[in-house]
């Protein structure tokens, strides 16, 4: 089931990924043949970047630093034609909804190891949560608890407890509050509900 949902939502991460980057092509396409002065600039810097790798693959002797000024002079160039139309510097890269991450869901560590982004972390909390009984915790809680629903009379026979159901379902909330309250204390005993299933 666990592997299910991560394969859900790693689907549903790549057409976010695709939709993000669809836009931003079009809007290139868009602004590009507005403004045919910002595909120069940008196939010259693709330019200079395939330069570059080549050059450095080859071993050759050019000067990168020459060419790192150019492509300065020329993003600069490109940075200004943006402002002039009040656009965003970052208009023509895609928009993702995880900036971390870019929609995939995985970001790379430090030491180059895969870790799962937080926002699919979450994600899978979310849906644990949701698939959980205490998902409506704003109606479900203790301020709501009415102990009123439960007999109040002592009943040995039936329940083979000499207390009756209110006084017990009312020390089991306190031991709950007081759980919670303590969460944080090493000293703190962990709670074990047990009994079949619908029993209150």
């Amino acid at each position: 089931m666990a592997n299910e949902v991560l394969n859900s939502l790693l689907k549903e991460y790549e057409q976010k990924k695709i939709k993000a980057e669809y836009q931003a092509e079009k809007r290139k396409e868009e602004l590009y043949e507005k403004v045919p002065k910002l595909k120069e600039i940008e196939n010259e810097l693709n330019h200079f970047a395939i330069s570059t790798a080549k050059n450095i693959l080859n071993d050759s002797s050019f000067s990168y630093a020459e060419l790192q000024q150019k492509a300065e002079k020329l993003k600069q160039e490109k940075q200004e034609i943006l402002s002039a139309l009040d656009l965003p510097e970052n208009y023509l890269k895609p928009s993702y909804e995880c900036k971390i991450c870019n929609d995939t869901g995985y970001i790379m560590s430090e030491d180059y190891k895969t870790t799962m982004c937080n926002c699919l972390k979450q994600k899978l909390l979310n849906d644990s949560f949701n698939k959980s009984n205490i998902s409506n915790l704003e109606k479900e809680n203790f301020n709501n608890f009415n102990e009123d629903i439960f007999s109040n009379e002592v009943d040995i026979a039936k329940y083979n407890f000499n207390i009756s159901p209110r006084t017990n379902i009312s020390n089991i909330r306190n031991k709950c509050i007081q759980f919670v309250e303590n969460f944080d204390n090493v000293e703190q005993k962990n709670l074990l509900f047990v009994g079949n299933t619908g029993l209150r």
